[in-house]
Order: C-alpha cells, then structure tokens, then sequence
C-alpha cells in the first residue's frame, strides 16, 4: 500500500512538474521530424523535455573534449565547410545565417586596428554560405565530411575548446508499444561560459544544432567524431553518436518543460538552492522512471 502511494505520489509530482510537453513539429504520418528515432505520437503513453548543461571540462566529460577531437571543434568545423547549418535556438525552427554564426564565433573587438587592405583579405571577416561550400539547395546539410578538417581557423574567433559548455535538449518518452524509456535527444547547444567571454560576463549561445543532422551529417563515419576512451585499452573510442546513446556524459537539470517556460533558478532562485533542486529533481525522476511499471 506505502509503495502504490509513493508511486502515485511521483506520478502527481511530474505531473504539476512539468506541465505541458514541449510541442513537436510532426510530419504527416504523426512522427517527430526532428527525432533521430522517431516513435509514433500514439504509442507515447508519457512525454517531458528536460534541458541538461554540459560541462565539458568536467573529468566524466572530457573523452568528449580529447584534444584536436573537441566536439565543439567538430561541429564548428563541419558549419564551416558547408555540411551542417546552425539554428538560432533549440526549437529548431529558424535556421541561422552564416554571417550571424561568424560573428557568434568572433572575438569582440578583434578586427579592431585592422587596415582596410586587411579586412579585404579576409581577416576579421567571413565569406558567406557561398564561400563556405554550403548548399542552399540542402535543408540538413550534406557533402564531404573530410572538407570538415580543412576548414581554417580564423585567428579573431573564440577557439573551440573555449566553448566548453552543451546544452542538450531531451525528450523523456515512454513507449507504450515497446514498453520501454527512451531519451530522444532533440537538440544540443554550443555555448561560451561567461569566464571565457570577458566582453559580457555572461554565457552566451552560439548556435543550436539538429542532433539528427549532427549524427547523420557530421558523426557518422567521421574518425573525428570520437569520444576518446582513456583506459588502458585506447582501441575502443567510441563514435560520439554511440557515446550520447550509452548516456556517458554527466549533466545536470536547468529546466524542464512547464506552463511558464521557467527556468529552475527562476524558480528556486540562483543560489545554491537551484543546484539542490536541480538534484532533488533529477533523482525523483530516476525513481519515477524505475517505478512507473508499478503504477
């Protein structure tokens, strides 16, 4: 009896949690667009969003952040040869200019002091999607995933281990027909900390990015897109598509989806009791998720 209230008592509370799920843009036949795996809106008996941050510099985190196999690195590589488009948030809904990327990309103030001889050879300044390899005829990107590593660096931009953060938008989804979790990762977002951007002092987003299109653009058969195994047995990297499957990140709660679009420090403030809160809900949806066959 104790253990069907308790059960009944998580239910109630992610519930009023989490309110209302995030909308999903759905194709004709009732499948998310945007999922990698796509299960069918009928079978989902119970659907949240969770937001997760990503510290990529954090020890669990780091195969992910190998030196010169940075996943920022990767995915700022692959925009840059054409094969990948950012959008301007995880809604997925806007894509965002080449130009606007750049400039996300670019040190404040760097092309400051350049001569206009210089600036017309192209530094301090970006090329466009023309320039860049980009087929505007392509929604999700395409081409040779090899023109990725030939990508320059520009000597004005942020370097890709400065953007260390990730958020990682997930659908927590239970199959009804398979009978099973699953944690659809809809989108992830690069990220500059706000000790790496001394101009604001804030964190800043870059750019949001389909992880459909990153696994099948840009991870797939790419001998970049690795998570650095650091045992003693370095001949099992993994692919980073494989590694988001396995789960073998360390993130924590910001927000989840509810009717005010709030985020957990606006809830319980920005000390640390949004970090406890953070906590407490991550666990409470661990139980709820082991105990949902009993409910």
């Amino acid at each position: 009896m104790k253990i069907t209230q308790k059960i009944s008592s998580l239910f109630a509370l992610f519930i009023a949690l989490a309110g209302v799920a995030m909308a999903q843009e759905k194709d004709e036949f009732g499948y998310n667009i945007n999922s990698l795996r796509p299960i069918h809106e009928d079978d989902q008996l119970w659907r949240r969003t969770v937001w997760v941050r990503m510290d990529c510099k954090e020890k669990q985190n780091k195969p992910f952040f190998a030196k010169n196999n940075e996943i920022t690195k990767v995915i700022i590589e692959a925009v840059k040869a054409g094969i990948l488009r950012p959008y301007q948030n995880d809604s997925l809904n806007t894509r965002m200019s080449y130009e606007s990327f750049i400039e996300n990309l670019t040190i404040p103030g760097a092309d400051e002091g350049l001569s206009e001889e210089e600036k017309a050879m192209g530094f301090g300044a970006d090329d466009g999607w023309g320039d860049s390899g980009w087929d505007e005829s392509a929604d999700g990107g395409g081409g040779d995933k090899d023109a990725a590593a030939a990508a320059p660096a520009s000597s004005n931009e942020f370097f890709p281990k400065d953007i260390s953060i990730l958020r990682i938008r997930i659908d927590l989804i239970f199959d009804k027909k398979r009978s099973r979790w699953y944690r659809d990762i809809q989108a992830i977002t690069l990220i500059l900390p706000a000790e790496k951007n001394t101009a604001k002092g804030i964190d800043q987003e870059i750019a949001a990015f389909s992880y459909k299109e990153l696994v099948e653009n840009v991870f797939k058969d790419n001998g970049s897109a690795i998570w650095y195994n650091d045992s003693n047995n370095p001949r099992e990297h993994r692919n980073l598509s494989e590694a988001f499957d396995l789960t073998l990140y360390a993130a924590h709660m910001e927000r989840y989806s509810n009717p005010d679009d709030a985020w957990i420090q606006d809830i319980y403030g920005t000390d640390k009791s949004a970090i406890v809160a953070s906590m407490q809900l991550e666990h409470q949806l661990v139980d709820f998720e082991t105990e949902f066959w009993e409910y």
